[in-house]
């Protein structure tokens, strides 16, 4: 079912800043830092440049290939497309459930980001001890109510702009928050830099330590630049379906992954020499930013109180946009299949997406505190939901999206795709590199990202 008045990005720039919104989010500020962390520096890092450009990017523009060719929604493009094959039609259903299931839990973590801007506003670093504001994380996530509430509200100012369309709502959500996003990031890294011993977290990023390296290291990287790109999600695929066909899709690929990049690397330069600079281990984990970060404010704030809270309120303000402009793609996803196979207008649509990860999402939120005690597989619901997604779905997802362009399209339908039918030249002589990446290279990864996650 494809419909004749469906919304398109604006141009352009409208597209680039629309797909590294998508791109650009939690997956950069919170979990690209602790994972260079953890897996030892620069080195990671050099390999997550070369997985993100001829890895992940073919599986990019796999998926835009496949929304502006089909031009619907990412459930019903892998049906039309395949001519309503029965495996592909029932496969599509997982680009509708992943990103529901995403935004539950991934809302959840943007309503912490919202908690420690309040907490930022009200000075609350600079009126807590250095040694116990780490704390504060703790008991925080673990009350009942406030979390919830941080939740609820982040992802009703989500759907908010959801609700507004693709034009009105996403692009010019977009065009506003992604140029304030990098001002931010850069504002905060000219601050972290400057501080002292902040040298030694910048000699951590730019010198590779080669003896770290391990294939899961190299497995990690990989995995973690699929899920900076938003690959397996269905957020691509729904974007690339609003994309004009005149639009030179190699160009426009390549600068989300070439932002999402640099947004990453700004915020591993704005993060790692804070932490140096306080004395605090790199590899802290999924709770750097939200108890390791706080901490260097918080000590910071007992010489240079305004100086600290200022920093403290723009760098949690910098989580918050760059969380909602990933949540707002994740939304879009389900929205976009509700209007079109369900009939429902936007509003509906966006309100009964509102209900559903809502809800389960505060079972997530309270997974931490009042339901700590439910465990499915030995885990938390939050971090079954967190597990399954990252580890099972979104592999599974990437890798049906990279057969389905390389494989099941005839070759002369990625070309006309890549290349304008025929009109790009340069786009023509490159396509054979791309289209062997796509074929062979990038399968082969993305089976290597998924045993290594389960049997390393």
């Amino acid at each position: 079912m494809v419909s004749r008045n469906r919304e398109k990005f604006g141009g352009r720039l409208a597209v680039i800043l629309a797909m590294a919104g998508s791109a650009i989010g939690l997956g950069n500020i919170w979990r690209f830092p602790y994972m260079v962390g953890e897996h030892g520096g620069a080195a990671f890092v050099i390999v997550y440049i070369l997985a993100t450009l001829f890895i992940s990017l073919p599986v990019f523009l796999a998926e835009v290939m496949i929304g502006r060719r089909s031009h619907t929604n990412a459930r019903d493009a892998f049906a039309r497309l395949s001519r309503h094959h029965p495996f592909w039609r029932t496969a599509g259903y997982l680009t509708i459930l992943i990103p529901t299931l995403i935004a539950c839990y991934y809302s959840v973590i943007g309503g912490w980001s919202v908690d420690y801007f309040f907490k930022s506003c009200s000075l609350a670093f600079v009126h807590t001890a250095p040694e116990e504001v780490s704390g504060l994380f703790g008991s925080f996530v673990s009350s009942a109510w406030t979390p919830v509430l941080m939740h609820l509200l982040f992802l009703a100012v989500t759907v908010g702009v959801v609700a507004g369309g693709v034009k009105s709502g996403i692009e010019k959500f977009s065009k506003v928050s992604l140029p304030i996003l990098f001002v931010l990031i850069v504002v905060i890294l000219a601050y972290s830099v400057s501080l002292p011993g902040a040298g030694s977290g910048v000699r951590y990023l730019l010198h590779p330590d080669w003896s770290e390296l391990t294939p899961r290291t190299f497995a990690y990287a990989m995995g973690q630049s699929f899920y900076s790109l938003s690959l397996g999600m269905g957020a691509i695929i729904t974007y690339g379906s609003y994309v004009s066909k005149k639009e030179n899709i190699l160009v426009t690929s390549t600068g989300t992954a070439v932002s999402d990049l640099l947004f990453a690397i700004l915020a591993g330069f704005a993060i790692m020499p804070a932490v140096f600079a306080a004395g605090i281990e790199p590899g802290a984990g999924p709770g750097l930013i939200f108890q390791s970060v706080p901490y260097v404010f918080a000590q910071m704030g007992e010489t240079l109180p305004v100086l600290s809270s200022a920093m403290a309120i723009l760098f949690f303000l910098t989580v918050i946009v760059a969380a909602m402009t990933s949540c707002i793609s994740l939304v879009e996803v389900g929205v976009s299949f509700l209007m079109e196979r369900a009939g429902m207008k936007r509003g509906r649509a966006c309100a009964l997406l509102f209900l559903i990860c809502g809800g389960f999402g505060v079972l997530c939120s309270l997974s931490f505190g009042p339901l700590r005690g439910v465990q499915i597989a030995g885990m938390s619901i939050f971090d079954l939901f967190d597990w399954v997604c990252s580890n099972i779905l979104l592999l599974v997802m990437a890798l049906l999206a990279v057969l389905f362009a390389g494989w099941i399209l005839p070759r002369r339908v990625v070309h006309d795709e890549f290349t304008n039918g025929g009109t790009l030249p340069v786009n023509d002589r490159i396509f054979p590199v791309v289209y062997f990446l796509l074929r062979w290279v990038a399968p082969v990864a993305v089976v290597i990202i998924f045993f290594t996650n389960f049997m390393l």
